[in-house]
């Protein structure tokens, strides 16, 4: 069983890892809205009007690279057109593949929900500094440092079990319960979208719902 203790272990050494993950096909098509709402103990920051008409939620791994290319080309669009605007309501959902998207994750529950998105924002930006880094821990220590982190709240973060089962609670009920098995994956409205989405693929399924 890994533990608290184990995500900095597995930062001195990490290189690539992606565990396999088994995904519920029956459940990848159909998440209930009330089951979906439910958030995991951390609870959700959403970002957008608590009555829009659309709500997306997004499942993300922080090492991912098709997830820091949505989050640095495509979000601002999104966030500009629908969410600043009240059509959308959006909050992003941990679904770490590997302990270094663990650890991140951590890091920016850590620094508190007000500045949880400038945290994803940065780890998204400077992902490939950290990521594939010879020194996986120092290299996000250095990125995190940017946002106040000290050597000793690094540490004291990552050493928080309470916020590693959280991060991975929302990672194991997506899989289990809502078929999540690759990153980034969108459920708008509920519906499930794989992959992810360009700006014309979003307006194409946005424009609908919220009426034009």
């Amino acid at each position: 069983m890994t533990t608290r203790r184990s995500v900095l272990l597995s930062l001195a050494a990490l290189s690539a890892l992606a565990p396999v993950i088994g995904a519920d096909p029956a459940a990848a098509q159909a998440a209930k809205a009330e089951e979906l709402a439910v958030p995991g103990p951390l609870g959700d920051v959403w970002l957008g009007k608590e009555d829009a008409k659309v709500t997306i939620i997004e499942y993300a791994s922080m090492t991912c690279p098709h997830c820091a290319n949505f989050h640095e080309k495509i979000f601002p669009v999104l966030k500009e057109k629908y969410i600043d605007t009240g059509k959308v309501r959006f909050t992003l959902r941990e679904f770490p593949f590997d302990p270094l998207a663990t650890a991140a994750f951590m890091l920016a529950r850590c620094n508190g929900n007000d500045k949880y998105y400038a945290m994803v924002d940065l780890l998204f930006a400077q992902q490939k500094a950290w990521s594939t880094a010879q020194k996986p821990a120092e290299a996000l220590l250095a990125t995190v440092r940017q946002a106040g982190f000290t050597q000793e709240s690094f540490e004291a973060c990552l050493k928080n079990q309470s916020i590693y089962d959280a991060v991975n609670s929302v990672r194991e009920r997506g899989d289990k319960t809502f078929g999540v098995d690759s990153t980034p994956t969108f459920f708008i409205n509920g519906q499930k979208s794989s992959g992810s989405l360009s700006v014309e693929e979003l307006d194409k399924i946005l424009s609908p719902l919220v009426g034009g």
